[in-house]
């Protein structure tokens, strides 16, 4: 067949040709200024392109990470301009042939001459519209597919799992790093035939090419081969999607769980394959229009192919369901559910957890206790979460110093012995700056970094409830060891710094306060962090991202000047990981003499086949996060499989990023290092210094237990039912908002071990109402601290404790409000527990309940609890003024950890450990053994013990009421001590009076 039955010819008058009897067509004259305008907005468009570009490219530099940069934007650039020129050619295409094969002179009718207005309309801007329209067409699509680089860059690097998936026979990667792309893949083709199908029947209409009239008899056989093609191209791309979708049903949620089932097995996947078929057949109908120039067949087709996927799609398989599966769910989803427990407690790392059935008793001894005594002394009793403001008060120095809202917990070698600390960092702060002295040059180039780490002992408070700091110093001290105190990145940094000076200059930064009043130290960064500004193009490359003249005309910025940008921990490894998930809270650590951000990475899926889903989000909210800014849950979306498989480490001195390989197993991360080949050193560049201070990381740890709740029922029929499963508690010491309770690092000794080791625990509640205790999960969180990478064998072992179905051991709820009710007295103060409480706070002081610890110990479930009393003014601060431990239906409480066991058991459980409340020196009156001569008692010493316990008691009242509890504390030691004097000035030897202090006024 020639062309010119295909091609009827342009129409096109050349330009500026004068109509009939017309003056000829002059071209509108443009403004010399619109012009230049126009020139100089274009330019400054892309030179600020050019150096947001550029200062991408020196940033990856400092950091040695090029590769990153190049390889993500190599992805995306060929994703987005090899999608948007096939959308863009496709699109073009088909304007381009639509229009230019045309019929000359269309049919006369009345919808024609409708049609010849629109003609008339678009022929002025029909070639612009020609270029215009596929343009905008690829530029969207082709961002679409530039975000989609990371799916690309997996299947390019797909790497086996080495397990078979049990209904396709195919290895799981296929469809963690196959299937994805080959979806994506499909449906943005789709897509783009789509759109090319809608350019040409839309050109094809308006040209007369495609008549609607007399069934379409009239249309030009070239409208009938350009449109019947795209549609049986689009048709053949759904019988694609049918096939993929097979495959997808693996990863199908419903309310009994994730995976195929009974119906999906069945009926759906028979049904997708039949309307694959299908959907082949239809798109052979639509090839037939060539040669019968008739649209009956591929219209039948459709409908068919429609028909078809109701009926056989939807309405079979929901056939299924209700007549057959219904009535016998349990026995035939069985094979399923079994499937789903196995693939999700391999997914989430629940597949070797050691599980012991636990029997707590109600009932413990000190003897029983003493038997675990030794891991007495690593029960936390300072809560990081509550400590913060304490923390500040004595040790920020200055305003511009800060430390975050939640500590963090870690370990150090003290004296010999490993002991656990609560850690911070001291950093900058801006709005603490006077605000007079808020101005560009200060911001950016005086107040530059924070300084030193604050360390304190986790089990021990001093007699006031203050912790016991162990590194505070500023300058810093070496009880952790010497290091570099500078603090240039960290969770609080600003966005960027201006750093260094010529040799020989006046130090310009300020670095901490001198000993002498109104006097400071400054210092001039000396490292090699961030990116040297030492030509004038860099200045003003980087005066233009930022929009800051200052770059160019303060003499701040020399050549001897580095810029420190992006600063947060977090913000450093996702941008040189951005394949990686990141937990929610970095901690620092001094190793090897700098102050180093620990950061645990995740390698995570939402298409591991059969394994139950759960929301990021969800899943590590809990009441720190919630109440916390500087913990944060995981970012919105969802997963079925999850690995720690990189820890990572940011230098606060340099900036310095390292990312080490923590699963050398994951196939996700392996595909991840095939694709960024040097960015994840090998596990054995581990210092033993650093491995010391890593730790089972704490977002993964509440997956893990949000999963467990359900899949610790490993029986098809128990999980079918429900009725074993679990919740987690929410935190009872949160009095507005309830969310779940956090997991707590600890060092404990499980019930088989003799030594404590540092873990990670949290506890399970049967679903509903019942407040009593079902679980208790720990997870071993010191890889030790060889060299070399080398972790120590039990590192990541989950030990799980079932207590009975019938249990009656309390939950956390019951606990805390036995705590909030307690009538129970203590040998340390004159109140009852509640009296303590309440009286706190109708004085107007604040108190906060610490975090509620449960831990096994003396063959039972031992609660523990700090409680803090924060005064009413400004300057006042949260301290430990009392400690309660619980026991089965027992409750003591004390001013030490010590004191509160001895009396919860009725004996010495331990050696006092921590520094107690001096109390007045007193003469000893232990009872001599034998017979004694009663002595007169002289009546001066009896009315002086009197006199001193009326003024105890007095000042006591003074002091509670101004919410000042050390004195109040001590006011009760000296009553105490004049009542003893007392008794023994009687003549009948004892004395019962014993006035307790209460509220007034």
């Amino acid at each position: 067949m020639d062309e010119e039955k295909w091609f009827d010819g342009d129409t096109d008058q050349p330009p500026n040709t004068p109509p009939p009897g017309g003056r000829p067509v002059v071209a509108p004259r443009r403004s010399p200024l619109g012009v230049t305008v126009a020139v100089l907005i274009g330019l400054g468009i892309v030179v600020t392109a050019v150096a947001q570009v550029w200062t991408e490219v020196m940033w990856f530099d400092s950091v040695n990470l090029r590769s990153v940069f190049t390889t993500q934007l190599g992805a995306q650039l060929l994703l987005g301009i090899g999608g948007g020129l096939i959308t863009a050619a496709l699109v073009w295409s088909s304007l381009h042939f639509a229009h230019r094969a045309r019929p000359i002179y269309p049919p006369v009718t009345p919808q024609q001459d409708a049609l010849d207005r629109y003609r008339e309309a678009l022929e002025p801007i029909r070639r612009l519209a020609t270029l215009v329209i596929p343009l905008i067409a690829g530029l969207a699509t082709g961002l679409t597919a530039s975000s989609q680089w990371e799916t690309f860059l997996l299947w390019r690097n797909a790497q086996p799992f080495g397990i078979t998936d049990p209904q396709f026979g195919l290895d799981l990667g296929f469809f963690v790093f196959s299937l994805p792309w080959l979806t994506f893949a499909v449906g943005f083709v789709t897509m783009a035939a789509v759109l090319a199908a809608i350019a040409a029947a839309f050109t094809h209409y308006v040209y007369g090419g495609l008549q609607l009239a007399n069934r379409g008899r009239d249309t030009t056989r070239f409208a009938l081969l350009h449109l019947s093609s795209l549609f049986a191209v689009i048709v053949l791309l759904r019988a694609a999607s049918y096939w993929l979708e097979r495959y997808t049903l693996s990863l199908s949620t419903s309310a009994l769980m994730t995976g195929i089932q009974y119906t999906d097995a069945n009926a759906v996947l028979p049904t997708k394959a039949i309307l694959a078929v299908a959907s082949l057949m239809c798109a052979a109908m639509f090839l037939s229009v060539i040669w019968t120039r008739s649209w009956r067949l591929p219209v039948v087709g459709t409908v068919l192919l429609l028909i078809t996927s109701v009926v056989v799609g939807g309405i079979f398989p929901a056939l299924i369901q209700s007549l057959k599966v219904k009535p016998s769910e349990k026995s035939l989803e069985a094979p399923y559910i079994a499937r789903n427990i196995e693939a999700t407690r391999a997914a989430y790392g629940l597949g070797a957890i050691e599980v012991s059935k636990y029997v707590p008793s109600d009932e413990a001894s000190a003897e029983n206790l003493r038997a675990t005594a030794a891991a007495i002394p690593g029960i936390r009793i300072v809560d990081p979460n509550v400590v913060s403001p304490t923390v500040r008060q004595k040790h920020a120095v200055r305003n511009y110093y800060a430390f975050p809202d939640a500590l963090d917990v870690d370990r150090y070698t003290i004296d010999g012995k490993l002991r656990d600390v609560v850690v911070a960092a001291r950093e900058l702060d801006l709005t603490g700056v006077p605000a007079g002295q808020r101005n560009w040059l200060n911001d950016h180039t005086v107040y530059t970094h924070g300084y030193g780490i604050v360390a304190a002992y986790a089990n021990q408070q001093d007699s006031e409830g203050n912790p016991v700091y162990v590194e505070a110093a500023i300058p810093a001290g070496t009880a952790l060891g010497e290091y570099e105190p500078r603090i240039y990145f960290g969770e609080q940094s600003p966005d960027y710094a201006i750093v260094g000076a010529p040799e020989g200059a006046a130090p310009r930064e300020f670095d901490y306060p001198a000993q002498v009043e109104s006097q400071q130290v400054n210092n001039t960064y000396a490292g090699t962090g961030g990116v040297p500004l030492d030509n004038t193009i860099r200045k003003l490359a980087y005066g233009l991202k930022y929009r800051e003249l200052n770059f160019m005309l303060s003499d701040a910025v020399n050549a001897s000047s580095r810029i420190m940008d992006y600063r947060t921990p977090k913000e450093r490894v996702g941008r040189v990981a951005p394949w990686l998930t990141l937990d929610g809270n970095a901690y620092p650590a001094i190793v090897d003499g700098r102050v180093l951000w620990i950061v645990d990475g995740y390698t995570t899926t939402a298409n591991y086949p059969n394994s139950g889903l759960t929301s990021m989000a969800a899943s590590t909210r809990d009441s720190t996060t919630s109440t916390r800014r500087s913990v944060t849950s995981l970012e919105q979306g969802q997963l079925n499989y999850i690995r720690n498989s990189v820890k990572a480490t940011v230098d606060a001195f340099d900036g310095s990023v390292h990312l080490y390989s923590w699963d050398d197993a994951d196939p996700i991360l392996a595909a991840w290092r095939s694709a960024f080949p040097g960015v994840v050193e090998p596990r054995a560049n581990i210092s033993a210094s650093l491995m010391s201070h890593l730790r089972y990381p704490e977002d993964l740890f509440k997956i893990q237990r949000t999963l467990l709740a359900k899949y610790h029922v490993q029986d098809p029929d128990s999980f079918y039912g429900g009725q074993d499963f679990w919740r987690i508690p929410q935190d009872p010491t949160q009095e507005t908002a309830r969310t779940d309770q956090p997991p707590y690092y600890l060092s404990i000794a499980m019930p088989g071990q003799t030594d404590p080791n540092f873990s990670l625990t949290t506890t399970f509640m049967p679903t509903g109402n019942r407040e009593v205790l079902t679980g208790f999960l720990a997870v071993d969180s010191n890889p030790g601290n060889q060299p070399e990478g080398k972790r120590l064998d039990g590192y990541g072992t989950l030990r799980l404790l079932e207590l009975p179905p019938n249990s009656s051991v309390k939950g956390p709820g019951q606990v805390q409000n036995d705590i909030a009710s307690s009538n129970q007295s203590s040998k340390a103060f004159t109140l009852t527990l509640s009296q303590f409480i309440n009286n706190a706070r109708q004085q107007g002081s604040v108190v906060t309940l610490g975090n509620l610890l449960t831990l096994p110990m003396g063959g039972g479930m031992l609660y523990v609890e700090p409680i803090y009393v924060q005064g009413t003014a400004a300057s006042q601060f949260p301290l430990g003024r009392a400690i309660v431990v619980a026991f089965g239906n027992k409750l003591a409480w004390s001013n030490t950890l010590d004191g509160a066991l001895n009396e919860l058991f009725g004996g010495q459980v331990v050696p006092p450990t921590t520094p107690t409340t001096p109390t007045t020196p007193t003469t000893p009156t232990t009872p001599t053994p034998g017979p004694t001569t009663p002595t007169t008692p002289a009546p001066g010493d009896l009315a002086q013990a009197i006199a001193d316990a009326q003024k105890a008691y007095a000042d006591g009242e003074t002091a509670l009421k101004a919410g000042d509890f050390a004195a109040y504390g001590e006011a009760q030691k000296r009553l105490k001590d004049a009542l003893a004097r007392a008794a023994a000035a009687s003549p009948t030897g004892s004395l019962t009076v014993t006035p307790s202090p209460t509220a007034s006024g």
